[in-house]
Parts: structure tokens; C-alpha cells; sequence
């Protein structure tokens, strides 16, 4: 018994998701992109699996890919991407009101249309020619180039009336698995295209704001020059600035790097198609190129440019903030002084009171010990008593500023040094 991995059915469905039914020409095919809100999602899944009366669907149903029929033949695929889902109707020959009842219960699905195309595949450009005058292509945008080999492609990519776009398919003699291998990545070409250009108008918003906040580094710049500001005040500026620059950044990276990715795959389905252009028409090439490429550079500007300004505002933080610190540690440094110069005006004035500590004191012992000598000179009229006095007086001194000392040292020595 194989003790399988939990995700190894979800790796090896999405090896198989994209499924499109095998195309033969002619046929006819309608593929409705949509952008779907996260909480429309469980609706359009069930929607998807509610088809008219009548309409079957396959066994195998994922949450990310459904298949089945409609009313009348019509097989159809619906495929949840990352942020979009695509539903694609395939109809034999000209469909008839089949493929409009089709067509009717696809539209009626959740979500906001980004992109909607009928493909009409004939088997060759003679069968074309007839069709070009019916699909009313506008001369001036109309594009023509051969693909995968031989097959040939004419499109004007433009919206017609009805909402849809336009893409007609010779197939000369591509068919089965090369035919629907061909025709899906074209559409898988429109639709990244269409999904990369969503950033282009978010770009475009989100400059103004880069503008203004560029305008507002240089102010602060100014002001982190000179002193009229406080630094209180330039911080709290540099604060909101880099609040608005990140609230851009929020708001914009996400579509950025979309714009990103789906170029980057725009380019690889290009690569597998190969297209050949035709004398007197712009190719796929051509109209990707100049239509997909200088929006793509211009979202990729942006994104530099809202990094450069970001980069900037933390450099000015980090320059506010060491003049900051460079302030706290000048006021440190007058503050030690200060306290330096007020312990050694103390140490001075302890050293005078000492001083005159050292004569009061002497000055009352001997004062005592004159009354002491007096005394006894009264009772022995021959005692030297003004001698003694005299020689004791320096002996007095000697010992006071002895005695000070050493009580001062003992002081100082703290608890520990007495303690020893």
C-alpha cells in the first residue's frame, strides 16, 4: 500500500489543469476572463456547477478546473487562476442558437470581464478571405502573422460592439493536438497581456503621489539643513512621509510584480508560437512589443522609483537622527563639564572649610588646655604654664588636621574599604 504525500494529487492535478477538448477545424470558440472577488468565489463555483437543463458535467471536477456540456453539444472548460477565471465555450462549425444559449449562461457568471474573444478556425485562408469582410476588422490596427509553423492568424484586437473580440484562425492544415496547443496559447498570450496591463493604470495613479511625496523629501531637506525647525518637528514630518511613501508601496507592489510575472510569461508564450510576419501587416511580435512592452517598463520605473524614494526618506531619518544623537551627546558633554567644574568648586571649598576646621579646633583645644595650665599655675606659682601652652599649640594643630584627615579618609573609603 503507498503511503502517498497529502499534496501529491493537488501537484499532479495542476500538471493537468488547462484542459481544452482536442479542436478540428471549423469550429468556433468564446472564452469569457473575469476578475472574481474572494467572496464570489464559492458562487461561481457553484454556478458553474448548475449548467442549464440538459448540460452535463465531466467526473473529473476540481476546485480550480470544471468541464462538461451544454444544451446542444456545446463542451465547455472553466478554470480558476490565481486572480481570475476563464470559462471557454467549443462549438462545431457555426454553433447556432446552441452557442448563444451557451454564450448567455457563461455572461451570466460572477465576476467583472477583463477579456472576451470569439475565435472562429477555418481550415484554411482561402475559407479566411470570405470571412474578413463579415468580421469588419479595422484596417489600420488589423494584425496578420503565421504561427506555430503554418497556421495564420488576423486580428485587430479591438472590442466590437457586442463586447467581444475578434480573432480568426486559417489552420492549413494544423489540427488535433497542434491546433488546440496553438490556439491556447494565443489566448493565454491576450489574456496575461490583458492581466499584465491592469498595473499600467495603477502606475499611473500612484505617480502624482510619488511627485508629491519627492516634492516633500526636498522640503524636509531643506529644513534638515537649517535650524528654523525643530528636530521634534522634522521627525514627526519624516514619520508621515514615510507612512504615505508605504502606504503607495501597499497598495501598488501587488500589481507591480503581477505586471511583472505575466509579462515575463507574455514573452514565453510568444517564444512557443514563433510568429512569421506577412509582408504589409504588423505580427504578434509587432503589436506586443510596442503595445505591452512600454507599459510593462513604465510599471517597472515606478516600482524604482517608489524604492529610490523610500530609500531616500530612511536616509534622511537616519541623518535627523544622528544629528539628534550628536545634539544629546554635546549636551552630555557640557553637562560632565559643568558637574566637573561645580565637584571641583565643592572639592575646594571642603579643602577651605577643612582648613578652618583644623584652626577652630585647635584654637579651642588650646583654649581648654590654657585654662587647664592656668589652673595649675595658680596653685604652683612656679609652673611654666605660657611655655607648655606655647609648645602645645603647634602639637594641637598637628593633631586636628591628623584627626580630620583620617576621619575624611574613612569617609570616603565607603562600607566595603572600612570593612577590610
Amino acid at each position: 500500500m503507498l503511503r502517498e504525500h497529502e499534496l501529491r494529487h493537488h501537484i499532479v492535478g495542476e500538471m493537468h489543469l488547462r484542459r481544452w477538448p482536442v479542436l478540428h477545424a471549423p469550429m468556433r470558440i468564446v472564452q469569457i476572463l473575469r476578475l472574481v472577488e474572494a467572496k464570489a468565489r464559492e458562487a461561481e463555483f457553484a454556478a458553474v456547477l448548475s449548467p442549464p437543463h440538459g448540460g452535463t458535467i465531466a467526473p473529473e471536477v476540481g476546485r480550480r478546473h470544471v468541464g462538461g456540456t451544454l444544451p446542444g453539444g456545446i463542451a465547455f472548460t472553466w478554470e480558476r487562476h490565481n486572480e481570475a477565471s476563464s470559462t471557454t465555450l467549443f462549438a462545431a462549425a457555426a454553433g447556432g442558437r446552441a452557442l448563444a444559449a451557451a454564450i448567455a449562461w457563461a455572461e451570466g457568471l460572477p465576476g467583472s470581464v477583463i477579456r472576451a474573444t470569439r475565435i472562429i478556425i477555418v481550415v484554411d485562408e482561402a475559407e479566411a478571405d470570405r470571412l474578413l469582410d463579415e468580421l469588419a476588422f479595422e484596417p489600420g490596427n488589423l494584425v496578420s502573422c503565421h504561427v506555430a509553423g503554418g497556421a495564420r492568424i488576423w486580428s485587430d484586437f479591438r472590442i466590437a460592439a457586442d463586447g467581444y473580440g475578434r480573432l480568426l484562425i486559417a489552420a492549413n492544415g494544423l489540427d488535433g493536438s497542434d491546433l488546440t496547443r496553438t490556439v491556447q496559447r494565443l489566448q493565454e498570450l491576450g489574456n496575461y497581456r490583458n492581466l499584465a496591463l491592469l498595473g499600467l493604470p495603477v502606475a499611473q495613479a500612484c505617480w502624482p503621489l510619488l511627485d508629491e511625496a519627492e516634492a516633500r523629501l526636498r522640503r524636509i531637506g531643506e529644513e534638515l539643513v537649517g535650524t528654523e525647525v525643530r528636530d521634534e518637528q522634522l521627525m514627526e514630518h519624516l514619520s508621515s512621509l514615510s507612512l504615505e511613501i508605504a502606504r503607495i508601496a501597499s497598495s501598488a507592489n501587488y500589481r507591480m510584480s503581477a505586471t511583472a510575472a505575466y509579462a515575463q510569461l507574455v514573452d514565453e508564450r510568444l517564444h512557443g508560437l514563433a510568429p512569421e510576419p506577412i509582408r504589409g501587416y504588423p505580427s504578434l511580435i509587432d503589436f506586443t512589443q510596442r503595445r505591452l512592452l512600454p507599459a510593462v517598463r513604465t510599471c517597472a520605473a515606478f516600482g524604482q522609483r517608489e524604492r529610490q524614494v523610500a530609500t531616500r526618506a530612511g536616509q534622511f531619518t537616519a541623518l535627523l537622527r544622528t544629528r539628534i544623537e550628536t545634539r544629546i551627546e554635546t549636551q552630555n558633554v557640557h553637562l560632565l563639564a559643568s558637574l566637573e567644574r561645580s565637584t571641583l568648586a565643592q572639592l575646594r571649598l571642603q579643602h577651605l572649610v577643612e582648613g578652618l576646621s583644623v584652626v577652630a579646633i585647635s584654637y579651642y583645644a588650646v583654649g581648654l588646655i590654657g585654662h587647664v595650665l592656668d589652673g595649675v599655675g595658680h596653685s604652683m606659682p612656679d609652673f611654666p604654664a605660657e611655655v607648655i601652652a606655647a609648645v602645645l599649640t603647634p602639637l594641637v594643630v598637628a593633631g586636628s588636621y591628623l584627626a580630620l584627615r583620617h576621619m575624611r579618609h574613612r569617609v570616603l573609603a565607603g562600607p566595603v574599604e572600612r570593612d577590610k
